[in-house]
């Protein structure tokens, strides 16, 4: 746990991951704290973890300048609707009038194709390139960003997308 050793000592272990993880999350958080925060915040505001539509909006409706659909990659409660799934009603009920970002289950050029096609403004990627940094430093992060956007272009070629822009839902199976 060297990321957080910093954090908690250099002889912590999991249970004290798990309990410095714990002591992170305020249940009591309400959507009047980002009123809050927005006041306070001048700089651009974008809010992580959306996964529901009447999230979506309240997060628009408070002043969030985007939002990422995001599941955390299934790591916080097992189950959670995939970011995949999450994505087309937020698209419905707030596309337009922010940015919107998804992540979570992203592992290839045509998984960024597929996020982008159901509607995301843009694709963040979180394990591909941190288990590329762990395997081989700055040369492994730079391969797999080659990989993904090598995969990026097969898929937008094999359905007609010439062009970022190109890739909508019109290249979707139904």
């Amino acid at each position: 746990l060297g990321n957080v050793a910093p954090v908690l000592g250099k002889r912590s272990g999991l249970n004290d991951f798990f309990g410095w993880m714990g002591s992170n999350f305020d249940p009591s958080v309400t959507w009047r704290d980002l009123e809050w925060v927005r006041a306070e915040w001048k700089g651009q505001l974008v809010l992580k973890g959306v996964l529901d539509a009447d999230d979506a909006r309240a997060a628009v409706d408070t002043g969030a300048d985007g939002i990422v659909v995001s599941n955390h990659g299934g790591r916080q409660l097992d189950g959670v609707l995939s970011s995949a799934r999450a994505l087309p009603a937020i698209v419905q009920a707030v596309g337009g009038q922010t940015t919107i970002l998804a992540d979570g289950g992203v592992r290839s050029g045509l998984d960024v194709v597929r996020m982008l096609a159901i509607g995301a403004n843009g694709v963040l990627l979180g394990r591909a390139w941190a288990y590329a940094l762990a395997g081989r430093g700055q040369a492994g992060v730079a391969h797999v960003l080659q990989l993904i956007e090598a995969e990026m272009r097969v898929a937008m070629a094999l359905t007609g997308a010439t062009r970022i822009a190109d890739i909508t839902s019109d290249i979707l199976s139904r």
